[in-house]
């Protein structure tokens, strides 16, 4: 089977990648450069303590299972130190517990002293955490180019720089792409376009709405070790990689940030982050280095977008696709290639905006 990937993000080459693992032939074509867009912008952590209902809960915890499988084929992954949170006190931090154990997610209350212990260098530790170890976080940039790198290992061909302006049909199916050099056949398109997937899909009158969710992300020097998990605080989330770079979002709670524009300056918002950070850090007199906008694809309800939309088109597109690309790779190419419906995904089908 010849299939198009639209989109060289994190979710089209973990689906690129499993594609040709599972025989396909597979061309993937980017506007841009791979993981320029949402990728590129992503905080980078793994997890399932965020969630909309059950089954999304239960998606996103296989994702963090399919994360460890496609560790192991790469030779390379995320890192899993652990989650922090602590955005709650009192009932409502118990409260989330126990809906967390109920769904079988493992989860640890921890008082100040082992919040202490687990992180020593917090000026405040809180009363209370919750311990979410199964969590992780990855560099979505490395984690693209790596299962890009496998992919083309396998015979993927990729092209960058090259627009996807419109789907090509032909006797009621989808045949291909029309590009900006001109128009590629295939017997199927899969479109991991993020925010573009709206447009390309009204072309051919399937409604998927989205909502606008921009979102910046700030970075600092590497400076030495300060965080030894992902930190869920009031004042935001924070975590370092191993470069030793402190990573954390402008916003509050930036998982479930409503904002639907960036209204002040990106330096601005910078600055008021890490004087919020210093509260709990301040060892950090370091300024912050870069600061990144990216456009989160959030479709209307805040679920994922996946599945077929007409004969010889599928559309992928979701936040967070960092926690979901190793488990959607897996999963729509079994769907694709198997040619039966994958349970896991039924609840995300396109249709549900007609």
């Amino acid at each position: 089977m010849r299939i198009i990937v639209v989109g060289a993000g994190v979710v089209g080459a973990a689906i690129a990648y499993n594609l040709v693992r599972a025989g396909a032939a597979v061309t993937v074509i980017e506007a841009g450069q791979p993981a320029g867009a949402a990728s590129g912008g992503s905080f980078g952590w793994i997890n399932a303590s965020f969630y909309a209902d059950a089954p999304h809960h239960r998606l996103r915890a296989e994702g963090i299972a399919a994360h460890h499988r496609l560790a192991v084929d790469l030779g390379i992954g995320p890192d899993w130190p652990g989650c922090l949170w602590w955005e709650a006190q009192g009932d409502d931090l118990l409260a989330m517990a126990q809906t967390l154990t109920d769904l079988d997610y493992p989860v640890e209350v921890l008082d100040r002293a082992q919040v202490q212990r687990h992180e020593p260098h917090l000026a405040h530790p809180p009363e209370q955490a919750l311990a979410f170890a199964a969590e992780g976080a990855v560099d979505p940039v490395m984690l693209t180019a790596a299962l890009l790198q496998g992919a083309v290992a396998r015979g993927v061909q990729i092209w960058t720089g090259v627009p996807v302006t419109g789907l090509c049909a032909e006797s009621g199916r989808i045949v291909g792409v029309q590009t900006n050099v001109g128009r590629v056949e295939a017997d199927l398109v899969v479109l991991a376009t993020g925010t573009a997937s709206t447009a390309l899909l009204a072309q051919i009158g399937v409604h998927l709405p989205m909502l606008s969710r921009p979102g910046l992300i700030l970075r600092t020097r590497p400076v030495g070790p300060l965080i030894g998990h992902i930190l869920v605080s009031p004042e935001g989330e924070v975590r370092q990689d191993a470069a030793g770079r402190v990573i954390l979002p402008t916003s509050l709670s930036h998982q479930g940030d409503s904002s639907e524009a960036i209204t002040d300056r990106p330096d601005l918002l910078a600055d008021a982050a890490m004087d919020r950070l210093r509260h709990h850090l301040p060892q950090l007199t370091d300024p912050w280095a870069e600061v990144n906008l990216g456009w989160r694809p959030v479709p209307q309800d805040g679920l994922p977008v996946i599945g077929p939309v007409t004969e010889g088109a599928y559309v992928a597109t979701m936040h967070s696709g960092v926690t979901l690309a190793a488990i959607v790779g897996e999963l729509v190419a079994r769907e694709v290639m198997g040619g039966q419906g994958e349970p896991m995904l039924s609840p995300y089908r396109v249709g549900r905006f007609a």
